[in-house]
């Protein structure tokens, strides 16, 4: 199994598992929580179908990367796709985020360009900014997220429940965009996955990734559910559209957070269009 390190703790070396096929441009996917690569399985058969070199990696904490206590925050989670990008000398790269994945994406180009990045998407994005306060009334209460947070104290496998339900809106979806068997797949992942990574992460859901976003120079794809139960519509993809001028949403009518699994023809779609579409010119 392919692992890049990112790090150390104590004397173990953070590993991040990744997987790299086909040829052709590169496709960067990161995934979302609290899940792992895998979950991307829609997409990345159809870009490798169309010719693209893919590749899918387990965020630090998560799948079959490593599981250390420190470094759930986005400064991090972007240092560690740099690891990536230069380790494997990507260029020319699409990058595309789903959920909490949207961070490294947002926060990749905040902090390091778009030298190796042509084009990105955000798929069910968590910006611009989701915790409120002053200056963001828009956003969620906080005290939303500590509630999260004292549910994966309590019970991890019990809140994982309730998220999955949230992430396909499985009430409404079973049996028609998401089936019992891909839900439990799902659950079963997000079990597997570091109890205090799970628990640190819903702090980095609360970053402000409004100062990263005028720094993105290139073409972003948004692509949303407006029945979205994770990440509400109204408060993150309406909401980030106007504030980037280089960026086209897509709204897709009722459907749920977990796009890549129940949308992914229409994600697919999205995606491929959108790379074949003239390169703009850079400010």
């Amino acid at each position: 199994m392919p692992f890049i390190t990112v790090g150390t703790e104590n004397s173990a070396p953070i590993d991040l598992y990744y997987e790299d096929h086909g040829s052709g441009k590169p496709v960067v996917l990161i995934h979302g929580f609290p899940f792992n690569g895998a979950t991307w399985e829609k997409t990345t058969t159809q870009l490798l179908n169309a010719g693209y070199r893919t590749i899918t990696y387990d965020r630090r904490g998560f799948g079959n990367s490593a599981q250390p206590t420190f470094g759930y925050d986005y400064n991090t989670f972007a240092a560690d796709l740099d690891v990536l990008m230069t380790e494997l000398d990507l260029n020319d790269v699409t990058l595309v985020g789903h959920s909490m994945g949207t961070g490294e994406v947002i926060r990749y180009l905040g902090n390091y360009g778009s030298q190796r990045v042509s084009r990105a998407v955000v798929v069910s994005p968590l910006q611009p900014m989701l915790a409120k306060s002053k200056d963001n009334p828009e956003g969620v209460d906080t005290s939303l997220f500590k509630g999260f947070q004292d549910a994966i104290i309590k019970d991890r496998f019990a809140y994982l429940t309730q998220f999955c339900d949230a992430f396909f809106n499985y009430s409404e979806n079973k049996g028609k965009l998401v089936s019992e068997e891909a839900y439990r797949a799902h659950w079963q992942i997000g079990a597997m996955a570091s109890a205090k990574g799970t628990h640190d992460s819903v702090d980095a859901w609360q970053e402000d990734f409004r100062p990263d976003l005028p720094k993105i120079n290139i073409p972003v794809l948004i692509v949303q559910g407006d029945k979205d139960n994770v990440l509400p519509y109204p408060v993150t993809g309406q909401r980030l559209a106007p504030m980037m001028p280089t960026a086209n949403l897509i709204t897709l009518k009722g459907a749920p957070h977990g796009l890549p699994w129940t949308n992914a023809n229409d994600v697919n779609k999205a995606i491929m269009d959108f790379m074949k579409q003239p390169a703009k010119a850079r400010a």
